[in-house]
């Protein structure tokens, strides 16, 4: 995987925390209705072997659908988290648990909470600087959510990498089962624990980031874009979908639901793809390809040439054809920045603008991205932030979808 998360999985400090304690942390009458929704979503199926048992008519009656539709369910899925959770929001309405519990469940989530955003300081240093301007309990929310994806991703990518195996990520799928029911293992856990019953943020993408390792685990090579763009959404479109109910909508936003989370979607593919373009030689000496074998073809390169690490005119030809793609997903997710709450605008700007810069740096290298990594040096980085700054606070008008009324 082009990874770009970094962050050990149970650091000695968790070891203070007892299960009974990181329990307490998460609102009891938040329990149930999560749990429900958790189970509320099916998961996405392999694009492959889906219909191979099928008979000749359901197979006709029901074609097989693009990685796209698939993915499209779980975003309506996750639109419709958002009117639950304001019936849910209306319900807790006057509860309050009792007092001597709750600061003592508050003293160790702020605790929790602080060391997350102690991790995105230190990984992420221009996002983490955005978080910043979000209200506090929205701050610390994304930084729960940062953190768990980061964690999971060094379970394919850390130096523990090779010793993973398939059982080690259901062991770690059926631990986000848990923590969703409000019974988290460790302090990063009690964080997001906390977080998802506070926020319409449902299991699917997160289940879905696991399933992307898995195919770390199994696969290096993709037969077309179909088949790269869900293991894009695995890995890294998810978190979109996880960030959006955080992030919120605002209020004066005209667009629908689905196309702001549609448009966070794209921004995930967008960065994504970027990764894989700049990783492309450091992916092959790992024997990965993360590229359309199908598209690599039609340019007359093939595997050898990847791994033989030669910049030629085909290549040129066919980056510009992948850069073209990835600038194409960022266009799309631009339109859905401003559908974002005030406060949440500059760090998805930031980080938009950022990651556009990384194929121009390839661009500026003459494609070659074989032997020179992509970067954005630190003048470039500091003098995008002004830039996203003065985006957020223009917002503009809605370029998304309008709802349809019935």
């Amino acid at each position: 995987m082009a990874g770009v998360l970094l962050w050990v999985i149970c650091p000695k400090e968790n070891a203070s925390f007892s299960a009974t304690t990181l329990y307490s942390l998460v609102p009891r009458n938040r329990l149930q209705a999560r749990s429900y929704n958790s189970k509320g979503c099916s998961r996405l199926k392999s694009s492959t072997g889906v219909y191979a048992a099928a008979s000749l008519s359901s197979a006709v009656a029901n074609p097989p659908r693009s990685s796209a539709e698939k993915v499209y369910e779980v975003v309506l899925k996750q639109a419709a988290l958002v009117k639950e959770q304001k019936k849910e929001r209306a319900l807790d309405v006057g509860k309050e648990n009792d007092q001597t519990e709750s600061m003592t469940r508050g003293d160790l989530l702020n605790g929790a909470y602080d060391r997350c955003g102690e991790v995105c300081a230190e990984y992420a240093k221009t996002f983490y600087l955005g978080t910043l301007l979000m209200t506090p309990e929205r701050r610390r929310a994304v930084w729960a959510i940062y953190v768990w994806c980061r964690r999971t991703d060094e379970l394919v990518d850390g130096p523990n990498a090779p010793h993973i195996t398939p059982k080690a990520l259901d062991r770690w799928e059926q631990r986000l089962g848990e923590l969703f029911e409000g019974r988290p293992y460790d302090m990063y856990d009690a964080a997001l624990s906390d977080t998802v019953s506070k926020y319409p943020v449902d299991i699917q993408p997160f289940k879905d980031m696991i399933q992307g390792m898995r195919m770390d685990l199994k696969k290096s090579r993709y037969k077309d874009f179909d088949e790269l763009y869900l293991y894009c959404y695995y890995v890294a479109g998810t978190v979109g979908l996880m960030s959006v109910p955080v992030m919120g909508i605002a209020p004066e936003s005209k667009a629908s639901t689905e196309s702001v989370y549609n448009a966070a979607l794209a921004l995930g593919i967008a960065n994504q793809l970027t990764n894989i373009l700049r990783d492309v030689g450091e992916d092959a000496r790992r024997g990965r390809i993360y590229l359309p074998q199908d598209e690599l073809a039609q340019a007359g390169l093939s595997d050898e040439d990847i791994f033989n690490g030669k910049v030629t005119e085909k290549w040129r030809i066919f980056m510009k054809g992948q850069i073209k793609r990835a600038r194409m997903f960022f266009d799309e997710a631009e339109k859905g920045v401003a559908e974002l709450s005030d406060a949440s605008r500059w760090p998805v700007w930031a980080s938009l603008l950022l990651y556009k810069q990384i194929l121009d740096s390839i661009e500026a290298n003459d494609y070659d991205n074989f032997s020179k990594r992509a970067y954005v040096g630190k003048a470039k980085k500091f003098a995008s932030l002004p830039i996203a700054y003065g985006k957020a606070l223009m917002g503009g008008g809605s370029k998304l979808a309008k709802p349809t009324r019935s």
